[in-house]
């Protein structure tokens, strides 16, 4: 794995190992930069990791997954990450709890993951219900299990420049750098637009993108002018939840494209009567691009990728 100089052993630090970035190119249609290819050679570098921790000190990498409700959605998310961590040789550990549970409840559950050597990431799969406080809940998790990056110490030390980082950094921030530096982006002085504020992505990327020496804007629903704003940007991170919102004429020509959204829109001629799109349209903007990530099969794959990469690093750093 990559890493940054003062975050957690994961990502390459600014200006190394680069591939030339061009803001023009030759070619009629975008390079495809493809999330569930490079998650599966992380997923197979963190076997490699599970194996030598094992072999070294007897320990396996624990994940907790943590679920209140019955929704669809987040039922299909821990099915994934359970998936995910059988094959790369963690121990995968899970807790459902009915709808209505109590705060008391949960907090109970999280408490003794908390204490169980055997664990070292806990996942409190969100939305939780309306009834529950979700900061109080994301802050009971021992920051030193906190492999989501939502514990306010967390999202702290990734925002202030001091002597301590992160334990971990949240997943799908993270997986966007990594697609960025695996695709040989340079991103070094480069201006980097952000379209979307929202604390799990918009604001950590910025960041990211930001301590390796990018230009970085933010931009949301109130900006003026945003197809300007984003026209000028040499790498775009599309992250405002509105279905294929970013159009080609917004992007400037050679530009690199991560699409973090996916929306269900409505396709008569799909088996399930809709299809996922992101918050760019992908076939306008992919032939002006350089590079473009797809959905689904682009930041989706990597969040789960960088889950498990923060797992395994919170394990290894509890040999330390």
């Amino acid at each position: 794995m990559h890493t940054f100089s003062r975050r957690i052993p994961s990502v390459v630090q600014a200006g190394s190992c680069r591939a030339s970035f061009h803001t023009t190119v030759s070619r009629s249609s975008a390079k495809l930069i493809d999330g569930k290819a490079i998650g599966a050679t992380i997923q197979a570098e963190i076997k490699v990791g599970v194996e030598k921790l094992k072999a070294e000190h007897g320990v396996v990498p624990g994940l907790a997954v943590v679920l209140v409700g019955a929704r669809k959605d987040s039922q299909a998310y821990v099915g994934m990450k359970k998936k995910a961590c059988k094959k790369a040789g963690f121990l995968s550990l899970e807790t459902t709890l009915p709808e209505d549970a109590s705060q008391e409840e949960l907090v109970k559950v999280i408490d003794a993951y908390g204490a169980d050597p055997k664990c070292h990431g806990i996942l409190v799969q969100l939305p939780l219900p309306d009834h529950i406080d979700e900061e109080f809940v994301l802050d009971r998790i021992s920051v030193e299990k906190d492999v989501d990056g939502f514990h306010t110490l967390n999202v702290g030390r990734l925002h202030k420049k001091g002597k301590t980082p992160p334990t971990s950094i949240a997943c799908t921030p993270f997986g966007c750098v990594e697609l960025l530096q695996r695709s040989g982006v340079e991103i070094a002085g480069k201006n980097a637009v952000v379209v979307g504020r929202s604390n799990i992505v918009g604001m950590p990327v910025a960041r990211l993108l930001q301590d390796l020496n990018a230009t970085v804007t933010v931009c949301h629903s109130r900006t003026a002018d945003l197809p300007a704003m984003v026209k000028q940007a040499d790498i775009v991170v599309a992250a405002i939840g509105r279905a294929e919102m970013i159009v080609a004429e917004w992007i400037k020509p050679g530009a690199v494209v991560i699409d973090v959204g996916i929306n269900a829109v409505d396709d008569a001629s799909a088996k399930k009567g809709y299809k996922l799109v992101g918050d760019v349209a992908f076939d306008q903007v992919k032939e002006v691009a350089s590079q473009i990530t797809p959905v689904p099969g682009g930041v989706g794959p990597m969040t789960i990728a960088m889950l498990l990469q923060n797992t395994l690093s919170r394990a290894q750093a509890s040999v330390e």
